[in-house]
């Protein structure tokens, strides 16, 4: 047996400053005092950070660390650092290597270039960061990180981290409520916990240096389909290639060292497409875990003359990538809220947690669309690959048919025929869903959690867990509101129950996302939302009654949301702007000098040919020579016109207009420029096309 698998129990974590190095590293005095902070945010004093500053400042120069940064999450997508080295002076010549209470705790960082959407006055360049000691600190290249909050001069949130803490804190309280009153004393925590499955493309580096285009914006902007894709599902699931199974199983030793729990791995549905799933874990603690994935995915396949591609849609044409969002919810007794139980008790219990589910998906369909938003996203929702931009929830026939005798006061016939009345001994048992998870639903209840499938595989899973914990939690403020003061508590549920599926059961479905029928019936019928941009869906964050619910429970103050409606829309013009630039810029210095070299020759090969004899046919060259010349000059002309749009572009003022203009006149604009250059692709000779093809970026690891 190989060395290192016998190791993997002791390697696992070994660069963790977690619990048990704290038990073994601290007095018994900080241990318990961090212990209290974690599950009580009680404050450190000065001289117990210190102790603890000075534990973890020795543990980690023990792994060989210099530096130590605070690690935190602005509002990019993706992490930041500053590394400042652990060496004090001491005396002239002479330094020591220290990290105080102080240093631990709280950071000073330049955050001019980060965006802000004007929460930060553009003198005052100053961000804080301020250490969580909820998620563990580790060691990686010689540094030791430091999760932190971060947040401006004036306090106003500036990262994604510190608004997930408040929504997970905002479901613990309103969660514990509702355990109250079905008599639960035992539980003092709930935490939501999440299980991020990430996608991702592994293409050989050598071909990614001779693409300007995934250089510059991690997706092809030209590329015609190659002769076989993905139409005969042979990688799905399909024998790991070698070289990529070293790169898999370099990357789970290196994710184990950092304690993250990763689990699955395998080939999804495209050539060169895999996935990655963890075990669940708290919704803080896997936020962080998948920015570290998606961080060293990247390091691992660069070490493996790979690059991974996060874009969630690199090649058009071709299977996407997202990131399958598994969401429940368990108490710190061990019970998984949302798991159906043995007694008509706990299944009361699980019912009245699934409404408040139900409600607050449909409630707040809306935020939870705009929390997915990106450009990246926009080229994959409702693409028969994903789910539509349609928010619904799949619940299964057996729990909807549940739901439909409740509703009605009708009998249920699964195990037995009940008249079901919530609370009363006859509610029925009845199992978990075991019917298929329907891959075309948003949101679908998978026998004790719901898949949450709209994000995609470059996002921050922050997001979409933030308007999910509010959004449950404000069901679940209503919902107590009206119990706690029930004369009749099972007739109070029933009713309240009732009700609830009545008012939101719009928002079930179990059929075929995909059939256009359903995106009729869900927006003429139902009245659903249909956001199938990023310009419709972010004004989602701003809309009265959403702003209002994230306000009221403290999740965003109403400057810190509007900041991120401008924040997202920003990024969204900023994208596409680049990726149209990057267009004109390919088409005109690789792109048609190609074609009109390719042309040139055919048009010397018709002169050779005349030269040796007149008589010689040359109707391939002719018709080649007319075809590309069409070609050419419609790749100029639309080059031309989406130069013009950028200029165009560049004229209007507020981000809305950009963003609105950007979907309606520049991506079709993009699109007409691509279909050109990915024809002239078919018709021109391989070796005269300026870069790797699909087929080679495709098919070219073993």
């Amino acid at each position: 047996m190989d060395e290192n698998i016998k190791k993997i129990p002791e390697l696992f974590g070994c660069m963790v400053f977690n619990e048990d190095k704290m038990r073994q590293r601290l007095s018994p005095d900080a241990y318990n005092a961090w212990r209290q902070c974690m599950t009580q945010g009680t404050t450190l004093p000065r001289s117990i950070a210190d102790q603890i500053a000075a534990a973890m400042k020795d543990w980690a120069t023990e792994l060989g660390a210099t530096h130590y940064t605070h690690w935190f999450q602005p509002m990019t997508g993706v992490t930041a650092e500053k590394h400042d080295s652990f060496i004090t002076p001491s005396g002239k010549d002479a330094v020591i290597m220290e990290l105080s209470g102080k240093e631990l705790s709280r950071g000073e960082a330049d955050a001019s270039s980060f965006p802000s959407g004007g929460l930060r006055a553009t003198f005052e360049a100053r961000g804080y960061t301020a250490w969580d000691p909820t998620s563990y600190a580790f060691v990686k290249d010689k540094t030791l990180y430091i999760p932190t909050v971060f947040c401006s001069y004036s306090g106003q949130v500036l990262d994604k981290k510190t608004p997930l803490l408040r929504s997970m804190s905002r479901l613990d309280q309103q969660s514990l409520r509702i355990l109250r009153l079905f008599g639960n004393t035992e539980a003092k925590h709930v935490i939501p916990q999440v299980g991020p499955e990430q996608e991702y493309f592994l293409i050989d580096k050598s071909m990614y240096q001779k693409r300007e285009d995934l250089k510059l914006c991690g997706r092809t902007l030209f590329g015609a389909r190659p002769p076989k894709g993905q139409e005969l599902d042979d990688h799905y699931y399909g024998a790991i290639r070698p070289r990529v199974a070293r790169f898999m199983e370099d990357l789970d030793l290196e994710l184990w060292k950092l304690g993250v729990f990763a689990k699955t791995e395998h080939n999804e549905v495209a050539p060169a497409q895999h996935e990655i799933a963890p075990v669940y874990t708290d919704a803080n603690t896997a936020t962080d875990h998948n920015q570290l994935t998606m961080s060293l995915l990247k390091k691992v396949a660069d070490r493996h003359g790979l690059v991974c591609l996060l874009h969630e849609k690199p090649f058009a044409g071709v299977n996407g990538s997202g990131k399958h969002n598994n969401w429940s919810l368990s108490a710190d007794t061990g019970v998984n809220l949302l798991s159906p139980g043995e007694t008509p008790y706990e299944n009361a219990q699980f019912l009245l947690f699934l409404a408040a589910v139900i409600q607050a998906v449909d409630n707040y369909q809306g935020l939870l669309r705009a929390a997915v938003a990106t450009a990246g996203n926009d080229h994959r929702l409702g693409a028969n690959e994903a789910p539509p931009a349609v928010v619904s929830v799949f619940l299964g026939d057996e729990l909807t048919a549940i739901l439909e005798a409740i509703e009605t006061d009708t009998s249920y016939s699964g195990m037995e025929k009940k008249k079901l009345k919530l609370g009363a001994d006859v509610l029925p048992r009845f199992f978990r869903d075991t019917t298929d998870r329907n891959r075309t639903s948003p949101f679908a209840f998978t026998g004790n959690k719901f898949e949450f499938r709209m994000l995609g595989s470059s996002n921050s899973i922050a997001c979409a867990n933030i308007m999910l914990n509010t959004a449950v939690a404000e069901s679940l403020r209503l919902f107590a509101d009206e119990l706690e003061g029930a004369a009749d508590l099972s007739a109070a549920l029933h009713d309240l129950i009732q009700r609830t599926i009545r008012e939101h059961k719009r928002i079930i479905f179990n059929g075929n996302g995909y059939d256009d029928a359903w995106i009729e019936e869900a927006t003429k019928n139902r009245g659903l939302l249909n956001l199938r941009t990023t310009p419709d869906a972010i004004p989602m964050l701003i809309q009265k009654d959403n702003l209002d619910m994230l306000v009221r429970h403290k999740v965003y103050t109403e400057s810190e949301l509007r900041s991120r409606y401008e924040i997202q829309l920003e990024n969204y013009c900023k994208t596409v702007r680049i990726e149209a630039l990057a267009m004109v810029d390919i088409s005109r210095k690789e792109i048609l000098p190609a074609v009109e070299s390719y042309v040139s020759g055919l048009a010397s090969a018709v002169g050779a040919k005349k030269a040796i004899d007149a008589e010689l046919p040359w109707g391939y060259e002719k018709k080649q020579l007319r075809r590309l010349a069409s070609l050419v000059d419609a790749i100029d002309d639309r080059v031309d016109a989406l130069e013009e749009k950028l200029i165009r572009l560049d004229t209007l003022s507020g981000s809305m207009e950009e963003a609105a203009f950007i979907r309606d006149e520049l991506l079709p604009g993009m699109g007409a420029l691509r279909a050109a250059t990915d024809e002239a692709e078919t018709q021109t000779a391989a070796s005269y096309w300026p870069f790797p093809t699909y087929g080679d970026l495709l098919f070219g690891v073993r």
